[in-house]
């Protein structure tokens, strides 16, 4: 904020790449249950078999009772990042920026606990999906807020007057994943067809790259923008070369198979976790063209700076 001095916290900001480190995993962990189709190994919810002790690890159990530890610990890590931003930052929208990562893993348990009570509804595995990349996201706004770059650079604006503006083609990027998303976890969990995901992917692949293609483009001087734009870009072509393969193995060679084999569980796992990177770039773009290209307003004071540090 201005007139408030923000130093770099050099222990908060590792701390929050670990959280985000440790998600990240957590996504994975969670693929690995859907791909193995261990969601009911363990069919209580909070305790293990009726017992909060470490239930015999074998089968899809393995499986789903990590998913569950690991997720126990995110929810202890974020409780801990909420209370030091609250405590220890002084830009009052971090404080709640932790808060809102503490709703958002406590809103993620609650769901993967109804996931299981109520055996796996497509709606609710859904959302479960959906809530767990947008928890990711918000770990890695944590970072990126309290880096040093983000703290002691002061960066010089360049006002966007282009239409639509680059800023609205993050945000629409962002709600096109969120609608694959979506789509992906539905088909996984058996809640509609394939091909919805499917055709929406092609309307992704054109709108990040009209996104990239903009940002690499015209403004290539700005580095906080121009990276995760080729990011980005590169995410997207390994996703689509990814889904092409889950599809493969998961639709085409897998649909008669009596359990789920190995190429499909890689496959699937993979590209859930590329998705969920493609995902947090595409945010951390946001982030950054509002920062450095924000958008034109006529009644934008000029020089003014869109983003408090």
């Amino acid at each position: 904020m201005k007139g408030i001095e923000i130093r770099y916290n050099h222990g908060l900001h590792c701390f929050a790449v670990f959280v985000t480190c440790a998600t990240f995993v957590l996504i994975i962990a969670g693929a690995l249950v859907t791909s193995n189709d261990a969601g009911l190994s363990i069919p209580d919810w909070p305790r293990s078999f009726g017992s909060f002790s470490v239930p015999e690890l074998h089968g899809g159990v393995q499986y789903e009772w990590t998913h569950r530890a690991i997720a126990g610990s995110i929810i202890l890590l974020t409780i801990s990042i909420a209370l030091w931003t609250f405590f220890a930052e002084r830009r009052r929208w971090m404080k709640w920026l932790g808060i809102a990562a503490l709703g958002t893993v406590i809103t993620q348990a609650v769901l993967g606990g109804l996931t299981v009570l109520l055996f796996q509804p497509p709606w609710v595995s859904s959302a479960h999906a959906a809530v767990a990349q947008t928890f990711f996201c918000i770990a890695v706004a944590i970072a990126v807020f309290t880096g040093r770059r983000w703290i002691e650079e002061h960066p010089r604006t360049e006002l966007d007057q282009r239409r639509p503006a680059l800023f609205t083609l993050t945000l629409l990027s962002i709600f096109v994943l969120y609608v694959q998303l979506i789509l992906g976890a539905m088909f996984r969990h058996h809640g509609m067809s394939w091909w919805p995901h499917v055709v929406n992917a092609a309307v992704v692949a054109i709108v990040l790259s009209w996104t990239a293609i903009r940002a690499i483009s015209v403004y290539p001087h700005v580095d906080a923008v121009r990276r995760p734009a080729i990011a980005m870009l590169g995410l997207m072509v390994a996703q689509l070369c990814l889904g092409f393969l889950a599809f493969i193995t998961r639709v085409v060679w897998g649909r008669d198979a009596a359990q789920p084999e190995l190429p499909m569980v890689t496959a699937t796992v993979t590209h859930v976790a590329v998705g969920a990177l493609l995902l947090a770039t595409t945010v951390v773009l946001a982030i950054q063209v509002w920062r450095h290209v924000p958008v034109a307003f006529e009644e934008r004071v000029s020089g003014q700076d869109p983003v408090a540090a």
